[in-house]
């Protein structure tokens, strides 16, 4: 299966970078095909041929609750991504990370993805726990 984990790091650059990283790992020990894709820097990226789709992001303040603007306009210039399984998972940091996961999912539901799962991750090595065990189909 085609796996696309595509990430919005706003100010948390690094942090978000390595959990991205670790997601993916753990998700291609499952024998999967993953792809990264940072949504600020690829632009064009199609997300089109991919099966299932992770998508994170990181507070844009550390009073929580928003997400990056770019989100929503990736997401809509991204191809075909009404109906793709997907999985949301935001950084912890700052206040009100649950209020910041809710913002991020519902911008994927307007764009008809279907959730399967989310996640508050706050370490590499818990995002690779995580990625190992998500249930893809």
């Amino acid at each position: 299966m085609r796996v696309a984990v595509v990430f919005f790091a706003g100010r948390k650059r690094n942090e978000l970078l390595d959990i991205t990283r670790s997601l993916a790992k753990g998700i291609e020990s499952q024998g999967h095909q993953v792809d990264i894709v940072d949504g600020e820097r690829d632009v064009n990226a199609k997300l089109t041929m991919y099966n299932y789709l992770a998508v994170g992001a990181s507070a844009v303040s550390s009073w929580g609750g928003g997400i990056p603007d770019r989100l929503s306009t990736f997401l809509s210039n991204a191809g075909i991504v009404v109906g793709k399984r997907s999985f949301a998972y935001i950084l912890k940091t700052g206040f009100r990370t649950g209020k910041t996961l809710n913002r991020l999912m519902r911008g994927m539901e307007q764009e008809g993805m279907y959730l399967k799962n989310s996640e508050i991750l706050s370490s590499p090595v818990e995002a690779e726990e995580i990625g190992k065990r998500l249930k893809l189909v």
